[in-house]
């Protein structure tokens, strides 16, 4: 037997460990070299882990813990050949069981996995009456959560006449899930909360009537996804928008390093994108040179990859400015919280059907509410204010977003 040794790779600069969020493969299974057989999650992503041989797998770690980097999860034989028979199938005498509490007895295979078996003793299930649903009947994690404790047959003791009138007086279910954080989200606990100790964070308002950009977008929109092959959605013109008044008011493109103002002659602009897993932001590289269909492009691929968990570290670090469009959501208003190192942030919102006055005249127009959070001890009022002045006029004659004027 030739076995390899599967260990928690090395997946960022100073990241020492990892979450094993969760196994994509079964003990015993055969895996080609390349295949996926689990997912990581560290403090800043999700990654795949491919299996380095082709072999047959022993799990030895449980799903949902975190291991540092280099730590054993597994082993693969990689002496086995796929449909090869297991061990325990070609042996004369059943080989013992890792751990005596969960094995098997005369010879029947519905017994419970380790974590499983750990579950059911919390619950004081027997595991005899529990229906596995693993392979051979094994009784999987899944299952033991599934499981009931058997009723007491003793007869309920009368409550306390004190405690009746603390009795719950409503029907309805009164259970709590608890559940380890996991590592995104505690990071994403972690930056939001340094981000509102550290800096001295203001947000300034604006409102932009969103007629002429919608007028543009619905006259051209299908000419523009036949010729470039992706949708022409708002953010492209609110990112050009924003890459065109960072140049004309440099200090919000600006930030704090040590005792050093550091800036930027360009824009990596960061999109804040929600997945099931958390928020993450992906950046569009030199987003000031690009056309709005590069932007487009940019912006779907690096969603699509944070979405699937696909998404490297790399495509997430060194945003010089972020836009969040919590508008999708519903969101009418909102202060967004800077994404530090950055020292702002634009926040759009919803768009809604609001009575303005234009020249004189009361008109219906559709509106967007955004809003700039910045870090005060980089960007003054005066700043602050211009640029969100210079956005709105931008996407109010997105002529000039083309002309570069």
């Amino acid at each position: 037997m030739s076995v390899v040794d599967i260990k928690i790779p090395s997946i960022g600069e100073s990241i020492t460990e990892a979450t094993l969020s969760e196994w994509l493969v079964k003990d015993g299974d055969f895996i080609n070299q390349g295949d996926v057989i689990c997912e990581l999650e560290s403090d800043k992503a999700t990654v795949e882990m491919p299996a380095e041989s082709s072999g047959v797998i022993k799990i030895t770690a449980e799903a949902g813990q975190e291991y540092d980097i280099g730590a054993k999860i597994g082993e693969l034989d990689t002496s086995a050949s796929a449909g090869a028979p297991k061990a325990e199938e070609t042996s004369a005498e059943p080989a013992p069981a890792a751990e005596p509490a969960a094995a098997p007895s005369s010879g029947d295979k519905n017994y419970p996995s380790p974590a499983a078996q750990k579950i059911l003793s919390e619950k004081n299930v027997d595991p005899s009456s529990v229906q596995g649903s693993g392979k051979d009947g094994r009784i999987t994690k899944a299952d033991a959560m599934n499981a009931s404790a058997p009723a007491d047959p003793r007869p309920a003791a009368p409550a306390a006449k004190e405690t009746v009138s603390q009795a719950p007086i409503f029907g309805g279910s009164r259970e709590k899930k608890v559940e380890k954080m996991s590592g995104l989200r505690k990071t994403i606990a972690k930056v939001l909360v340094e981000a509102k100790n550290t800096t001295a964070m203001l947000t300034t308002f604006n409102e932009v009537d969103m007629y002429a950009v919608m007028e543009l977008r619905k006259k051209y929109k299908d000419a523009f996804k036949e010729k470039h092959e992706v949708g022409l959605g708002f953010m492209s013109f609110f990112t050009k928008a924003c890459c065109m008044a960072l140049k004309e008011f440099p200090g919000v493109n600006s930030q704090i390093d040590g005792t050093n103002m550091v800036s930027f002659d360009y824009v990596d602009m960061g999109i804040a994108v929600s997945t099931p897993k958390g928020l993450v932001v992906p950046v569009v590289r030199n987003a000031e040179s690009l056309s709005l269909a590069e932007i487009e492009k940019g912006i779907l691929s690096l969603a699509l990859k944070a979405r699937d968990g696909k998404i490297s570290l790399d495509e997430m670090q060194g945003g010089t400015f972020t836009i969040t469009n919590g508008g999708i959501f519903g969101s009418m208003l909102s202060t967004p919280i800077i994404n530090i190192p950055q020292s702002a942030i634009l926040g759009m919102h919803n768009i809604v059907q609001r009575p303005i006055a234009i020249d004189g005249q009361v008109v219906i127009r559709p509106i967007m509410y955004i809003a700039l959070s910045y870090d005060h001890r980089v960007v003054d009022g005066r700043e602050s204010v211009g640029f969100l002045k210079t956005v709105k006029e931008l996407i109010e004659d997105p002529s000039r977003l083309l002309l570069d004027v």
